[in-house]
């Protein structure tokens, strides 16, 4: 059994703690059956430790995210920091720790569940059986490079500034995930960029070709621009097993996918750092859904994303490939038995708030496990 893994928990900001609080009964469930157990600690990021400490994010908070094997992350932001300016945003917290952990590849499941098949606004038979992982560079990109900035030109216009900016190294970084992933999934990977406009994707496109033909002979590999990609994620989703693409391009197609199943309760992510020597790499895990300000206190989240995304940790971060399929598993039967939380309600299933959620998950993790 793994034994003192140290685990950061970072619940932040609306209905983050809530959902966290239901992960918290798996991670106690996992140690009780001797699965495994964890050094678990916890810190204060967004809104909260805005109003707590007056900051996003603070240095001794990123050195324990530095310091532990995974860092499980809630969600941040709401209303009440809106006003308070560019670099006070709840924000910049996720945005500092993987700035300074290094986490540029991030992982977003994109799974149609089948008793969730209808929940999706796309006809059943184009999302049934969907599964796709795509792979968003997370520290590069408009997002990171330089100039950035607002300034004011001589006749009093102001302009902002964003550049778009990829290396050799961080694009090759961040394929070998993807290529990596697709060697354990369907063997396929489709690249996404805009080379047919942008010098940067240009080279994106040349770099990725390059590396899948010298180290990815067995993976097949295919280019589309990534207006084309939306396009075809609505069209024909099915078609995609791994998709690699940039920080912009992924931030929106990963989103847009999510939206192919359902409910962006339901779905987890993952962003990874490089492995060092020992192997060990830094590691974020976080539901893609938000604060949810107007459900906030309510106790109608929807647990699950938060539930999978632990799941995620145990086999990316801790290779506990059999007990995360099991948790997985779990999540599936509860959606069997017929509940649903709010955001995934529909005609003929019982509603649930965020507890029975939690609670069910346990009684089919203690099936499973029997």
């Amino acid at each position: 059994m793994p034994a003192n893994k140290k685990l950061l928990m970072l619940p932040g900001d609306g209905i983050g703690p809530e959902v966290m609080g239901e992960v918290a009964g798996v991670l106690e469930w996992l140690d009780r059956k001797n699965i495994a157990s964890f050094d678990i600690s916890e810190a204060l990021v967004g809104g909260a430790a805005i109003d707590a400490e007056g900051t996003p994010i603070t240095p001794d908070t990123v050195a324990r995210a530095r310091g532990s094997d995974a860092v499980l992350f809630g969600a941040v932001g709401g209303p009440k920091w809106d006003k308070l300016g560019f670099d006070m945003r709840p924000e910049i917290a996720i945005l500092t720790l993987r700035r300074e952990l290094g986490l540029f590849a991030n992982l977003r499941p994109a799974t149609v569940l089948d008793p969730l098949i209808d929940a999706s606004t796309l006809k059943p038979e184009v999302v049934r059986g969907l599964d796709i992982m795509i792979v968003r560079e997370s520290t590069g990109g408009i997002y990171f490079g330089e100039p950035r900035g607002v300034e004011t030109l001589p006749d009093g216009q102001k302009r902002g500034i964003n550049t778009e900016v990829y290396t050799t190294s961080e694009i090759e970084r961040v394929a070998r995930v993807a290529f990596d992933l697709a060697r354990q999934r369907q063997g396929r990977v489709c690249s996404v960029e805009k080379a047919n406009v942008m010098e940067s994707g240009l080279l994106w496109r040349q770099t990725v070709t390059a590396l899948g033909a010298a180290e990815y002979p067995d993976v097949a590999l295919a280019h589309m621009y990534a207006d084309n990609c939306a396009m075809q994620l609505v069209r024909n989703p099915r078609q995609f097993d791994v998709i690699v693409t940039g920080n912009l391009f992924g931030d929106i197609l990963s989103d847009l996918a999510s939206m192919l199943t359902g409910s962006l309760g339901m779905l987890p992510s993952a962003t990874l750092g490089a492995p060092d020597a020992s192997g060990r790499r830094l590691a974020l895990y976080e539901p893609i859904h938000g604060s949810a300000p107007d459900i906030t206190g309510q106790g109608i989240a929807n647990p699950l994303a938060q539930t999978l995304s632990l799941a995620m940790l145990l086999r990316y971060s801790f290779g506990m490939k059999d007990e995360a399929a099991m948790i997985e598993r779990a999540c599936l039967a509860a959606l069997e038995s017929g509940i649903r939380t709010a955001d995934i309600m529909q005609p003929g299933m019982r509603r649930v708030t965020t507890r029975e959620m939690g609670a069910a998950v346990m009684r089919e993790l203690e099936r499973l496990a029997a």
